[in-house]
């Protein structure tokens, strides 16, 4: 779940958003730069963050006034069925009010949190206000049926109509309607696949667990195809299944993200004895009233409520391979921010976990290693990740340049532990350091180029000099990733010199150190004039081809790669 955003304006508002914090543990302090000092994240502008938090279907509460919300929203508003939450609550609590999203469950949170200010929700919506419930927003464990009929069905229950309850549901029994066994509206709870009905009003109950015995699964197959035809011959709504458990005493690899895509649904590990039968299994952990054995691979258990898939076995883990890119805040992608604030665990060298810092939540932990053992950091991550975290392998740059993805993979391939197998395993891109640098004087890789490290640590330099003299031959534009470090200084040079046998010395040369960060600088000089002690670690070169052009223009001077040749 993505974590809900508490937003702050001043450092006045720090102590009643630990209060909702407490309330909340899986929520985030966003604090206004230069005006915070205790929150967990900090932003540069108001409207722009509040407007990414909510594009990306976070919670979000402001500790500020309403005006401010709505007019930092108004241009993004577009689908009230799928807008998440967004309450606005006074400094001191004395008011909650849900701005959007009560279908997302906005009046509940509203209600939560009056009650822990001991204060008052400022609900107004009128079905939730006549019914002591949201019909259109069902608790947890319900999915609304038919939206694009239920508001005027709810229209009618609010001009008087009585209604009839079918199925088990504790908060519709206790909700005020007007309930008449013979009415012609019905309030329909079950499990079972419905059709469109104007006087229904259909809940599918998330009662249904389908379990996977993977060791009679055929690799050849499609779990998902075969879910999917066993819903049909049962007549079972997708969208009451609570879980789908893999038991994976005999693992072997099944693409988990793939099914719990298609379904929207948790998927789970389970383990058993050889000598209890699936089956038995199923109705053990889901006091199932209803088993429906299909064969030797799928199991379905139906059960009388709603089932909490928490309960159910242990998550499947995963693990994200996330790229910083150089450093700067506005250089990471959000698909990496998002696995970084998901993360259960974070796992990486300690430099780039600083870096990373400002996007930690107070619930994730932190794995700090030393820059050399990257392999035993990948190991470690698998490891925890087949625990069922959720941990994030962070890079700077892109994770697949030079990175950690190349490690992880040289461990997943050994397979040295089967758990591995059930993985859901992502690569966050990120920005890499030639690609920034490149941006900050133009298009030197405007043309075709190519990247090599010259760190002789993993291939010796033998195979580093044949390449670099190929790469000046061929006349590409060239990064040199890793060029020196404190104890390897000699081998930029020599490079130097492989290349100049090849190009000009006035062939432009970019040094760009630390990209992204406060100390960044950079600087361009000629091939001839590269030496060691202009470089270090923290710097990426890139060598012009010898086509690459400088040029002064807009008051800047500029360096591009032709795109003809």
């Amino acid at each position: 779940m993505t974590a809900i955003a508490i937003v702050i304006l001043g450092e006045t508002s720090y102590i009643t958003a630990a209060r909702i914090q407490s309330a909340l543990p899986d929520s985030i302090i966003y604090g206004l730069q230069q005006r915070t000092q205790s929150a967990d994240q900090t932003y540069r502008d108001f409207g722009e963050t509040v407007r990414t938090l909510f594009q990306q279907g976070q919670t979000i509460i402001g500790i500020c006034s309403a005006g401010i919300l709505i007019r930092s929203l108004a241009a993004v508003l577009n689908n009230k069925w799928q807008e998440p939450a967004v309450l606005a609550i006074a400094e001191d609590g004395s008011s909650v009010v849900p701005l959007l999203g009560s279908l997302q469950g906005a009046n509940q949170l509203a209600q939560q949190l009056a009650q822990v200010f001991k204060s008052h929700a400022a609900i107004t919506t009128t079905g939730s206000i006549r019914f002591q419930t949201t019909l259109l927003s069902p608790p947890n464990g319900y999915q609304l049926a038919f939206p694009e009929t239920a508001k005027t069905f709810i229209a009618d229950l609010l001009s008087g109509q009585s209604v009839k309850l079918e199925g088990t549901a504790t908060w519709l029994e206790t909700a005020k309607l007007s309930l008449d066994a013979q009415a012609r509206h019905c309030i329909k709870v079950t499990h079972q696949l419905q059709q469109p009905d104007p006087y229904q009003l259909t809940y599918y109950s998330k009662t249904v667990a389908i379990f996977i015995a993977l060791k009679n699964f055929s690799g050849d197959s499609d779990i998902a195809y075969i879910i999917q035809t066993q819903l049909t011959a049962h007549q079972i709504a997708p969208a009451s299944i609570a879980l789908i458990g893999l038991l994976v005493n005999q693992t072997q690899s099944v693409d988990i993200q793939t099914i719990a895509t298609q379904f929207s649904v948790p998927i789970r590990l389970v383990r058993n004895s050889s000598t209890q039968s699936v089956s038995d299994l199923a109705k053990q952990l889901t006091h199932a009233e209803q088993i429906i054995a299909v064969d030797s691979v799928i199991t379905i258990a139906i059960a009388e409520q709603p089932l909490d898939s928490d309960a159910i076995g242990q998550a499947a883990g995963q693990l994200s391979i996330v790229g910083l890119g150089p450093g700067a805040a506005e250089w990471l992608t959000p698909q990496a921010r998002q696995a970084l604030q998901q993360a259960t665990d974070w796992i990486g060298y300690k430099t780039y976990l600083n870096l990373a810092e400002p996007w930690r939540s107070p619930r994730t932990q932190r794995h700090d290693s030393d820059n050399r053992v990257e392999l035993d950091r990948a190991r470690h991550a698998l490891d925890l990740a087949a625990t069922g975290r959720k941990v994030a392998v962070i890079s700077s740059g892109d994770p697949g340049i030079y990175a950690m993805a190349a490690a992880v993979f040289e461990v997943l391939e050994k397979a040295e532990n089967p758990d591995w197998q059930t993985l859901d395993i992502r690569i966050c891109p990120g920005i890499s350091a030639m690609q920034a640098a490149a941006a900050q004087v133009g298009a030197p890789l405007g043309h075709d180029f190519c990247t090599i490290s010259l760190s002789d640590i993993l291939k010796p330099w033998e195979i580093i000099a044949e390449r670099i003299t190929a790469a000046a031959q061929a006349d590409f534009a060239i990064a040199f990733y890793n060029p020196v470090s404190k104890s390897r200084r000699w081998q930029l040079e020599k490079a130097r010199d492989l290349l100049l046998a090849w190009r000009s010395p006035q062939t432009p040369v970019l040094l760009a150190r630390n990209l992204g960060r406060p100390q960044q600088s950079m600087q361009v000089i000629a091939l001839a004039d590269l030496v060691a002690d202009l470089v270090d670690m923290n710097t990426v070169v890139l060598i012009g081809s010898s086509r690459t052009r400088q040029f002064e223009a807009a008051s800047r001077s500029w360096i591009y790669t032709p795109r003809y040749y």
